[in-house]
């Protein structure tokens, strides 16, 4: 842990003094795949990975699937991991086709496919987009999506997601002309539900609502004239604006605060956030009024206050039922930079106006505010010091864990409650930012397709052996997800190599 602590220590200040270009610093040799394996304290399975680059910038971004040690078991080469790939029951993934290049953060389509690869759902009739000298139909999804049977997209008991049927809410994107809100053409975040056959059933925009987001006159003021830092790149290549925007849309599902009668928290009612404002609310599905808000400002209430400022967050929502934890919200708070209102000197136009180069994962009671649960508290840097400026997010186990995604680093790890690390995954190759999206883990009897692997405990070195050999030495030891050979290991363990 103190290794990796350092790294990210050392990654959380290169990327808060160099954030307007997001650059990483820190070893350049350290090991990737499973390098931490606890199976006793683990909810085991196997974890589904997706990288959130585009095409143009990285050679492979097709998903893939590993088990507990790190071995690959399945790879979709033609479901591309724009965003997060999402594993269905029976060995059935979600995702898209590709990227699409002349639209910033978007996909042409969403598909479902077999295990075989086989395409056995698609849409993509949410608009048209120029392309070259035509136009074409597009989803136009960006960031996330949810099959129904389950409202969050991870396993939780007795909601399993439909493959053959059903609803299906979808991240997708408008284009609008809000002279109210900025002089520049905006590329809005549209909600829409879509039926099996690709009706669109709802739709909801962004800037319809507004005025209900809480922003103060500053705000809405630095918007106005900068809608975006230049340095974001998150212009499109027609020239739409694309700042404010949903990274995750998720279904409430049922639960036990709706259960009393408080109808903000109906199941049918759907839970967003947007990074660029610091804010995550819930939609009335039966008014689309926003009903549920916290942010973009902290200091509002004793509650609030206690929460701290969150910045930049990602995949705010509600812990299903039948889980621990069950009816609160998990957040991942990126805390990086975010934020419209007063300049300040890192801040000059009023653009991402909010800094902080540490993450966090909180857990709180949505009626009350009260955090119930959080992994790297500002105050416990020596303990659980870890960034992702961009992407990440959170799952829930059964078991009580929490798998969190490091993003910008490539890595994936859980942790108990007590916030031992029991698991630890790091994609290589090192050294591109959102290396990962949000991995998902799902249960071993989702994918009948394959025999339940045998599992292997992986143990990091000492810090004091995690070294180079001397030229001439040779060191025999495994890879984290070779078989053990032999020696001092304990059978069904296996000892990470020195370096």
């Amino acid at each position: 842990m103190a290794r990796r602590s350092m790294l990210n220590l050392i990654i959380s200040a290169a990327s808060f003094i160099l954030s307007a270009t997001v650059l990483y610093s820190g070893p350049t040799v350290y090991p990737t795949g499973v390098t931490i394996f606890k199976p006793e304290k683990c909810w085991s399975g196997y974890t589904v990975i997706s990288c959130s680059g585009s095409p143009d910038k990285h050679k492979d971004t097709s998903t893939y699937m590993i088990d507990m040690n790190g071995n690959e078991v399945k790879r979709w080469k033609n479901v591309h991991g724009a965003w997060s790939s999402k594993i269905l029951p029976g060995g059935y993934i979600m995702g898209s086709t590709g990227r699409t290049l002349t639209e910033i953060f978007e996909t042409p389509d969403l598909i479902q496919v077999d295990w075989n690869g086989n395409t056995v759902w698609k849409f993509d009739k949410a608009g048209q987009i120029k392309v070259g000298d035509k136009m074409v139909w597009s989803a136009r999804q960006h960031h996330d999506y949810q099959r129904e049977g389950n409202p969050v997209g991870y396993y939780a008991p007795g909601m399993n997601p439909l493959v053959d049927r059903g609803k299906t809410l979808v991240n997708s994107s408008k284009v609008v002309n809000r002279p109210d809100i900025t002089d520049k053409p905006i590329s809005d975040t549209r909600i829409l539900e879509v039926d099996w056959d690709g009706k669109i059933l709802w739709d909801w925009l962004i800037t319809d609502h507004w005025d209900e987001l809480g922003l103060n006159e500053e705000a809405k003021n630095a918007y106005y004239r900068n809608p975006g830092p230049e340095w974001h790149e998150e212009v499109n290549l027609s020239g739409y604006v694309k700042d404010v925007y949903l990274n995750n849309i998720n279904w409430l599902g049922p639960n036990k605060w709706y259960d009393t009668g408080d109808e903000r928290f109906n199941p049918e009612n759907i839970i967003a956030d947007i990074r660029a404002l610091n804010v995550m609310f819930i939609i009335s599905k039966k008014t689309g009024k926003i009903v549920w808000k916290v942010g973009p400002y902290f200091d509002s209430s004793p509650a609030l206050r206690k929460m701290g400022q969150i910045i930049g967050l990602h995949h705010a929502h509600m812990i299903p039922k039948g889980l621990p934890g069950e009816g609160n919200i998990l957040v991942f708070d990126n805390g990086s930079d975010a934020g419209y209102g007063a300049v300040n000197p890192t801040a000059p136009l009023g653009v991402y106006n909010a800094r902080m180069g540490r993450s966090r994962v909180l857990e709180f009671n949505p009626t009350t505010l009260e955090v119930v649960w959080e992994y790297g508290a500002p105050g416990a840097y020596k303990d659980f010091a870890f960034f992702s400026p961009r992407c990440s997010g959170a799952q829930r186990f059964p078991n009580g864990n929490t798998l969190i995604a490091e993003a910008g680093t490539g890595r994936v790890f859980e942790v108990t409650p007590e916030k031992e690390i029991v698991w630890e995954y790091v994609r290589p190759p090192l050294g591109v930012v959102c290396e990962v999206f949000r991995p998902i883990r799902c249960p071993y009897e989702w994918i009948p397709q394959l025999q339940k692997p045998v599992e292997r405990a992986v143990i990091a070195p000492k810090l004091s052996e995690f070294k180079i050999a001397p030229v001439g030495e040779t060191l025999r030891q495994p890879a984290a997800n070779a078989q053990p050979q032999g020696g001092s290991e304990k059978e069904g363990e296996v000892k990470l190599p020195r370096y």
